[in-house]
């Protein structure tokens, strides 16, 4: 396992959860097969459950998982966990009518994520979903030591890339996608930064 991977098992140690909005679903799917790829500490798999999805959450942190298990068994949630990396998964073809995968794809690197991609569209079964996040290159946060392009190690050894439009369309090949930007400014100490996110929203298409 490589470095910047085994860093999130220091991270994960620091997560408080919480969760997010889940309004981009509502005019895709309401239920279905799910897979959180790349889980974390539950933010989206335990509202995704709740929803009524059939949720798979992975990943590679067992801190994560840990978290995840305690807090959906608090809520008696029923939700499968499994211990994996997203580019190289234990399930069969077609096996997801969604596959969720939000924050995570930045912390990879151009293999990695071109593998998980492509891992995406091995899983997903006809017509399927996939839901994208991530950070884009006019990003406050952008910089740091660059280990690739527009890729950045953190003190932590954890790596954050920031996407642009350009490069998503390239990896999305055998998806029909939508691609929305989000610009927001944030203030801190009186000065203005930017806050850069992009998110996918993916069907696979099927080869006749």
């Amino acid at each position: 396992m490589t470095g910047h991977i085994k860093a999130w098992y220091k991270e994960s140690e620091s997560w408080k959860g919480g969760h997010y909005s889940l309004d981009i679903l509502e005019p895709y799917c309401k239920t279905g097969r799910l897979l959180d790829a790349g889980c974390g500490g539950g933010k989206y798999a335990l509202p995704l459950c709740m929803r009524g999805f059939d949720v798979v959450a992975v990943d590679v942190s067992l801190n994560a998982l840990r978290m995840t298990g305690e807090r959906s068994t608090s809520l008696n949630l029923d939700i499968v966990l499994l211990s994996s990396n997203i580019y190289q998964m234990p399930f069969s073809d077609g096996s997801f009518d969604v596959i969720w995968c939000y924050g995570v794809l930045q912390h990879l690197l151009l293999k990695e994520r071109e593998s998980a991609i492509s891992e995406f569209r091995r899983l997903l079964r006809k017509d399927g979903l996939l839901f994208i996040e991530v950070m884009g290159d006019g990003d406050m946060r952008y910089g740091g030591y660059e280990v690739e392009p527009d890729t950045f190690s953190r003190k932590n050894g954890i790596v954050y890339h920031y996407f642009n439009r350009t490069e998503l369309e390239e990896l999305l090949c055998g998806f029909s996608y939508r691609i929305s930007e989000s610009r927001k400014e944030k203030k801190f100490n009186g000065k203005s930064y930017m806050r850069h996110m992009i998110s996918v929203v993916a069907k696979k298409l099927v080869v006749p």
